[in-house]
């Protein structure tokens, strides 16, 4: 991992088109300017994990779908 000190208005540059800028520090809070592509998928950790979950329940009731058809299918 890499770690990096800045201060309130400077910013990180990530390849050629995303722009990280700290806005603010208050506390043990940070408030962080984020500037890409539209097509790059931003999300807070938390909202990643749960659509992550979402996904993979997803997939497992098309499955359970899937095998009900077949046995119906089946028989």
């Amino acid at each position: 991992m890499l770690i990096l000190s800045r201060l309130k208005g400077e910013k990180i540059i990530i390849g050629q088109d995303i722009v990280l800028t700290v806005l603010d520090v208050a506390g043990d809070q940070v408030r962080i300017g984020i500037e890409a592509p539209k097509d790059v998928p931003i999300h807070r950790e938390e909202v990643y994990k749960a659509i992550q979950a979402e996904n993979q329940a997803a997939v497992k009731i098309d499955l359970n779908a899937a095998s009900l058809l077949k046995a119906v299918k089946g028989k």
